[in-house]
Protein backbone atom coordinates (compact mmCIF):
# COMPACT_ATOMS: atom_id res chain seq x y z
CA UNK A 1 0.00 0.00 0.00
CA UNK A 2 1.46 3.77 -0.51
CA UNK A 3 1.04 6.54 1.10
CA UNK A 4 1.27 10.42 0.79
CA UNK A 5 3.64 12.66 2.30
CA UNK A 6 3.72 16.23 2.63
CA UNK A 7 6.47 18.15 3.90
CA UNK A 8 6.08 21.13 5.95
CA UNK A 9 7.39 24.58 5.46
CA UNK A 10 7.84 23.53 1.56
CA UNK A 11 4.36 21.81 0.80
CA UNK A 12 5.95 19.58 -1.15
CA UNK A 13 4.37 16.48 -1.70
CA UNK A 14 5.85 12.72 -2.78
CA UNK A 15 4.16 9.02 -2.30
CA UNK A 16 6.17 5.79 -0.49
CA UNK A 17 5.50 2.81 -1.89
CA UNK A 18 4.96 -0.50 0.31
CA UNK A 19 8.29 -1.18 2.58
CA UNK A 20 10.14 2.15 1.38
CA UNK A 21 11.37 4.38 4.25
CA UNK A 22 10.25 7.93 3.92
CA UNK A 23 13.58 9.33 2.90
CA UNK A 24 14.24 6.92 0.36
CA UNK A 25 11.11 7.88 -1.19
CA UNK A 26 11.90 11.52 -1.09
CA UNK A 27 14.92 10.96 -2.87
CA UNK A 28 13.35 8.93 -5.47
CA UNK A 29 11.23 11.82 -6.42
CA UNK A 30 13.82 14.44 -6.12
CA UNK A 31 13.69 15.94 -2.86
CA UNK A 32 16.78 16.48 -0.83
CA UNK A 33 16.06 15.55 2.85
CA UNK A 34 19.26 15.69 4.95
CA UNK A 35 20.61 12.16 5.81
CA UNK A 36 24.14 10.85 6.93
CA UNK A 37 24.07 7.07 7.37
CA UNK A 38 20.70 5.78 6.05
CA UNK A 39 20.85 3.42 8.61
CA UNK A 40 19.50 4.82 11.75
CA UNK A 41 23.04 5.86 13.15
CA UNK A 42 23.82 9.58 12.54
CA UNK A 43 20.83 11.16 13.39
CA UNK A 44 21.08 13.64 10.56
CA UNK A 45 17.76 12.74 9.02
CA UNK A 46 15.81 13.18 12.06
CA UNK A 47 12.31 15.32 11.48
CA UNK A 48 8.96 15.63 13.43
CA UNK A 49 5.98 13.89 12.30
CA UNK A 50 3.09 16.57 12.21
CA UNK A 51 0.00 14.07 11.44
CA UNK A 52 -0.59 10.48 11.04
CA UNK A 53 1.33 7.46 12.03
CA UNK A 54 4.90 5.47 11.01
CA UNK A 55 6.83 2.66 11.86
CA UNK A 56 9.82 4.32 13.63
CA UNK A 57 12.11 1.44 12.13
CA UNK A 58 15.40 0.25 13.52
CA UNK A 59 17.45 2.86 15.05
CA UNK A 60 19.99 3.72 18.06
CA UNK A 61 18.62 4.54 21.17
CA UNK A 62 21.27 7.32 21.74
CA UNK A 63 20.14 8.92 18.17
CA UNK A 64 16.58 8.94 18.78
CA UNK A 65 15.58 9.39 22.79
CA UNK A 66 12.52 8.79 23.96
CA UNK A 67 11.45 12.06 25.09
CA UNK A 68 12.03 13.11 21.03
CA UNK A 69 9.67 10.04 19.97
CA UNK A 70 6.74 11.71 22.77
CA UNK A 71 7.45 14.54 20.37
CA UNK A 72 6.70 13.06 17.15
CA UNK A 73 10.29 13.23 16.06
CA UNK A 74 11.60 10.34 13.62
CA UNK A 75 14.75 9.16 11.51
CA UNK A 76 12.92 9.24 8.22
CA UNK A 77 16.32 7.21 7.02
CA UNK A 78 14.47 4.08 9.05
CA UNK A 79 10.71 5.32 9.51
CA UNK A 80 8.23 3.98 7.29
CA UNK A 81 4.48 5.46 7.18
CA UNK A 82 1.54 3.63 8.07
CA UNK A 83 -0.96 6.20 6.92
CA UNK A 84 -0.50 9.73 5.03
CA UNK A 85 1.76 11.63 6.74
CA UNK A 86 2.58 15.60 6.89
CA UNK A 87 6.42 15.80 8.10
CA UNK A 88 8.19 18.72 8.92
CA UNK A 89 11.71 18.20 7.61
CA UNK A 90 14.68 21.08 6.27
CA UNK A 91 15.09 20.55 2.14
CA UNK A 92 18.46 20.89 0.87
CA UNK A 93 17.72 23.72 -1.88
CA UNK A 94 21.64 24.39 -2.71
CA UNK A 95 25.30 22.39 -2.79
CA UNK A 96 26.34 24.43 -0.55
CA UNK A 97 23.77 23.39 2.18
CA UNK A 98 25.24 19.73 2.06
CA UNK A 99 28.05 18.83 4.79
CA UNK A 100 31.36 18.46 3.16
CA UNK A 101 32.81 15.10 4.50
CA UNK A 102 36.65 13.56 4.40
CA UNK A 103 35.87 9.24 4.27
CA UNK A 104 37.57 6.36 3.97
CA UNK A 105 36.08 4.00 0.96
CA UNK A 106 37.18 0.68 -0.20
CA UNK A 107 37.25 -0.08 -4.03
CA UNK A 108 34.32 -2.19 -4.59
CA UNK A 109 34.72 -3.01 -8.45
CA UNK A 110 37.36 -2.07 -11.21
CA UNK A 111 35.86 -2.79 -15.08
CA UNK A 112 37.37 -1.29 -18.29
CA UNK A 113 34.80 0.52 -20.17
CA UNK A 114 37.25 1.01 -23.19
CA UNK A 115 40.58 1.17 -23.45
CA UNK A 116 41.25 4.04 -21.39
CA UNK A 117 38.03 4.53 -19.14
CA UNK A 118 37.83 2.70 -15.88
CA UNK A 119 34.27 2.24 -13.94
CA UNK A 120 34.88 2.52 -10.50
CA UNK A 121 32.65 1.50 -7.44
CA UNK A 122 33.55 2.81 -4.24
CA UNK A 123 31.73 1.04 -0.86
CA UNK A 124 31.57 3.81 2.27
CA UNK A 125 32.13 2.18 5.99
CA UNK A 126 28.28 1.02 7.11
CA UNK A 127 28.18 3.85 9.03
CA UNK A 128 28.20 6.42 6.50
CA UNK A 129 27.04 7.56 3.25
CA UNK A 130 27.84 10.74 1.20
CA UNK A 131 24.89 12.83 0.40
CA UNK A 132 25.31 14.88 -3.33
CA UNK A 133 23.42 16.75 -5.71
CA UNK A 134 23.14 14.64 -9.15
CA UNK A 135 26.69 15.96 -11.24
CA UNK A 136 28.85 16.85 -8.30
CA UNK A 137 32.10 14.99 -7.93
CA UNK A 138 34.50 14.14 -4.65
CA UNK A 139 37.90 14.97 -4.18
CA UNK A 140 40.27 11.96 -3.87
CA UNK A 141 43.15 12.64 -1.43
CA UNK A 142 46.22 10.86 -2.38
CA UNK A 143 49.18 10.58 0.08
CA UNK A 144 51.36 13.32 -1.20
CA UNK A 145 48.93 15.73 -0.13
CA UNK A 146 47.54 16.18 -4.13
CA UNK A 147 43.81 15.85 -4.57
CA UNK A 148 42.40 14.47 -8.11
CA UNK A 149 38.76 14.93 -9.06
CA UNK A 150 36.22 12.88 -10.04
CA UNK A 151 32.33 12.81 -10.99
CA UNK A 152 29.97 11.22 -9.25
CA UNK A 153 28.15 9.51 -12.34
CA UNK A 154 25.55 7.67 -10.07
CA UNK A 155 22.23 9.55 -9.39
CA UNK A 156 21.38 10.54 -5.58
CA UNK A 157 19.08 7.97 -4.64
CA UNK A 158 20.78 4.93 -5.61
CA UNK A 159 23.88 5.91 -3.03
CA UNK A 160 24.78 1.98 -2.09
CA UNK A 161 27.99 2.53 -4.10
CA UNK A 162 30.21 5.85 -5.52
CA UNK A 163 30.42 5.19 -9.25
CA UNK A 164 33.34 7.07 -10.93
CA UNK A 165 34.15 6.88 -14.75
CA UNK A 166 38.29 7.50 -14.84
CA UNK A 167 40.01 8.27 -17.94
CA UNK A 168 44.00 7.24 -18.18
CA UNK A 169 46.48 10.17 -18.45
CA UNK A 170 49.51 9.00 -19.29
CA UNK A 171 51.96 10.19 -16.93
CA UNK A 172 49.49 10.79 -14.43
CA UNK A 173 50.39 8.87 -11.04
CA UNK A 174 47.17 8.38 -9.83
CA UNK A 175 45.41 6.76 -13.16
CA UNK A 176 48.61 5.04 -14.12
CA UNK A 177 47.96 3.28 -10.39
CA UNK A 178 44.44 2.71 -11.33
CA UNK A 179 45.10 0.94 -14.73
CA UNK A 180 48.06 -0.78 -13.70
CA UNK A 181 48.57 -1.80 -10.26
CA UNK A 182 44.81 -0.96 -7.92
CA UNK A 183 42.87 -4.32 -7.28
CA UNK A 184 39.44 -4.50 -5.32
CA UNK A 185 39.41 -3.79 -1.88
CA UNK A 186 42.08 -1.53 -1.62
CA UNK A 187 41.30 1.55 0.90
CA UNK A 188 41.58 4.96 -0.41
CA UNK A 189 40.13 8.59 1.06
CA UNK A 190 38.17 11.26 -0.73
CA UNK A 191 36.59 14.67 0.35
CA UNK A 192 32.66 15.66 -0.94
CA UNK A 193 30.72 16.23 -2.25
CA UNK A 194 32.17 19.40 -4.60
CA UNK A 195 30.83 21.55 -7.69
CA UNK A 196 28.26 23.70 -8.42
CA UNK A 197 26.88 21.48 -11.59
CA UNK A 198 23.63 20.21 -10.72
CA UNK A 199 20.40 20.05 -11.88
CA UNK A 200 18.14 23.88 -11.48
CA UNK A 201 15.02 22.12 -10.84
CA UNK A 202 13.20 24.90 -10.22
CA UNK A 203 12.90 25.57 -13.80
CA UNK A 204 10.43 23.94 -16.34
CA UNK A 205 12.51 24.55 -19.40
CA UNK A 206 13.91 21.80 -21.79
CA UNK A 207 17.27 21.17 -21.05
CA UNK A 208 20.36 20.22 -23.45
CA UNK A 209 23.30 18.45 -22.24
CA UNK A 210 26.69 17.86 -24.03
CA UNK A 211 29.32 15.40 -22.57
CA UNK A 212 32.49 15.15 -24.14
CA UNK A 213 34.11 11.78 -23.62
CA UNK A 214 34.29 10.90 -19.99
CA UNK A 215 32.01 14.58 -19.34
CA UNK A 216 29.25 11.89 -19.82
CA UNK A 217 29.45 10.47 -15.99
CA UNK A 218 28.23 13.44 -14.17
CA UNK A 219 25.20 13.67 -17.30
CA UNK A 220 24.27 10.09 -16.49
CA UNK A 221 23.70 10.64 -13.04
CA UNK A 222 21.55 13.77 -13.82
CA UNK A 223 19.75 12.08 -16.26
CA UNK A 224 19.44 8.92 -13.97
CA UNK A 225 18.01 11.80 -11.29
CA UNK A 226 15.63 13.10 -13.60
CA UNK A 227 14.16 9.77 -14.84
CA UNK A 228 14.01 8.98 -11.28
CA UNK A 229 11.55 12.02 -10.66
CA UNK A 230 9.68 11.22 -13.82
CA UNK A 231 10.50 14.97 -14.79
CA UNK A 232 8.38 16.05 -17.93
CA UNK A 233 11.17 18.48 -19.29
CA UNK A 234 12.27 17.60 -22.53
CA UNK A 235 16.00 16.45 -22.36
CA UNK A 236 18.16 16.22 -25.40
CA UNK A 237 22.01 14.68 -25.04
CA UNK A 238 24.56 15.20 -27.44
CA UNK A 239 27.62 12.54 -26.75
CA UNK A 240 30.74 13.46 -28.30
CA UNK A 241 33.97 11.61 -28.77
CA UNK A 242 36.56 10.31 -31.32
CA UNK A 243 36.03 7.46 -32.41
CA UNK A 244 32.74 5.36 -32.25
CA UNK A 245 34.99 3.03 -29.29
CA UNK A 246 35.28 6.20 -27.27
CA UNK A 247 31.50 6.04 -26.49
CA UNK A 248 32.06 3.33 -24.09
CA UNK A 249 28.49 3.40 -22.59
CA UNK A 250 26.44 4.27 -25.39
CA UNK A 251 23.84 1.88 -25.13
CA UNK A 252 22.58 3.06 -22.11
CA UNK A 253 21.70 6.73 -23.39
CA UNK A 254 19.88 4.04 -26.38
CA UNK A 255 17.79 2.30 -24.01
CA UNK A 256 16.88 5.55 -21.97
CA UNK A 257 15.62 6.98 -25.50
CA UNK A 258 13.83 4.30 -26.31
CA UNK A 259 11.70 4.01 -22.55
CA UNK A 260 11.43 8.14 -22.08
CA UNK A 261 9.44 9.99 -25.06
CA UNK A 262 10.80 13.48 -23.45
CA UNK A 263 14.56 11.92 -24.13
CA UNK A 264 17.11 12.22 -27.15
CA UNK A 265 19.93 10.69 -27.59
CA UNK A 266 22.52 11.88 -30.22
CA UNK A 267 26.03 10.70 -30.54
CA UNK A 268 28.47 12.78 -32.33
CA UNK A 269 32.07 11.09 -33.52
CA UNK A 270 34.99 13.97 -34.31
CA UNK A 271 37.16 11.38 -36.10
CA UNK A 272 35.44 8.04 -36.94
CA UNK A 273 37.83 5.39 -37.48
CA UNK A 274 36.77 3.12 -40.85
CA UNK A 275 36.20 0.59 -39.26
CA UNK A 276 33.26 2.24 -37.42
CA UNK A 277 31.16 2.09 -40.75
CA UNK A 278 29.61 5.54 -39.02
CA UNK A 279 26.69 6.51 -40.48
CA UNK A 280 25.44 9.31 -37.67
CA UNK A 281 26.49 12.76 -36.69
CA UNK A 282 30.04 13.79 -37.12
CA UNK A 283 32.32 16.60 -36.08
CA UNK A 284 32.34 18.66 -33.22
CA UNK A 285 29.36 17.89 -30.47
CA UNK A 286 29.10 21.65 -30.01
CA UNK A 287 28.83 22.24 -33.65
CA UNK A 288 26.04 19.83 -34.00
CA UNK A 289 23.65 21.71 -31.59
CA UNK A 290 24.33 24.75 -33.45
CA UNK A 291 23.03 22.98 -36.20
CA UNK A 292 19.88 21.58 -34.65
CA UNK A 293 18.91 25.18 -33.14
CA UNK A 294 18.45 28.84 -34.25
CA UNK A 295 17.00 29.80 -31.54
CA UNK A 296 18.49 28.48 -27.46
CA UNK A 297 16.62 31.46 -25.66
CA UNK A 298 14.17 29.43 -23.94
CA UNK A 299 16.51 26.26 -22.79
CA UNK A 300 18.86 25.14 -20.81
CA UNK A 301 22.02 24.18 -21.05
CA UNK A 302 24.26 21.97 -19.05
CA UNK A 303 28.10 21.02 -20.90
CA UNK A 304 30.72 18.90 -19.21
CA UNK A 305 34.03 17.61 -20.52
CA UNK A 306 37.24 19.32 -21.89
CA UNK A 307 37.73 23.31 -21.26
CA UNK A 308 38.13 23.86 -24.84
CA UNK A 309 34.70 21.83 -25.78
CA UNK A 310 33.03 23.47 -22.75
CA UNK A 311 34.17 27.12 -23.91
CA UNK A 312 33.90 27.21 -27.45
CA UNK A 313 30.20 25.54 -26.55
CA UNK A 314 29.42 28.28 -24.17
CA UNK A 315 30.84 31.47 -26.73
CA UNK A 316 28.64 30.42 -29.48
CA UNK A 317 25.48 29.61 -27.64
CA UNK A 318 25.59 32.61 -25.91
CA UNK A 319 26.90 34.92 -28.75
CA UNK A 320 25.15 33.16 -31.58
CA UNK A 321 21.97 31.20 -30.10
CA UNK A 322 20.56 33.73 -27.63
CA UNK A 323 21.37 31.25 -25.01
CA UNK A 324 21.04 33.76 -21.87
CA UNK A 325 24.34 33.60 -19.87
CA UNK A 326 22.85 32.62 -16.55
CA UNK A 327 21.12 29.30 -18.94
CA UNK A 328 24.43 27.74 -19.28
CA UNK A 329 25.43 25.44 -16.52
CA UNK A 330 28.88 23.51 -17.12
CA UNK A 331 31.36 21.66 -15.31
CA UNK A 332 35.17 21.37 -17.40
CA UNK A 333 37.62 18.76 -16.82
CA UNK A 334 41.08 19.56 -16.40
CA UNK A 335 43.16 16.02 -16.75
CA UNK A 336 46.47 16.48 -14.58
CA UNK A 337 50.06 14.12 -15.62
CA UNK A 338 52.91 14.21 -13.24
Amino acid sequence: MSYQVTVQPSGHQFVVHEDETILAAALREGFSLPYGCRNGACGSCKGKILEGRADLGKYQENTLKSHEIAEGKALFCVAKPLSDLVIEAKEIRAAGELPVKILPCRVQKLEKLADDVMLMQLKLPASERLQFLAGQYLDFLLKDGKRRSYSIANPPHADEFIELHLRHVPGGRFTEHVFSAMKEKDILRFEGPHGGFFVREESDKPMIFIAGGTGFAPIKGMLEHLFAEESGRQMILYWGARAQKDLYLAELPATWQRAHRNFSFIPVLSEPAPADRWQGRVGYVHQAVLEDFGDLSGFEVYACGAPVMVDAAREAFTRTRNLPEDAFFADSFVYQAD
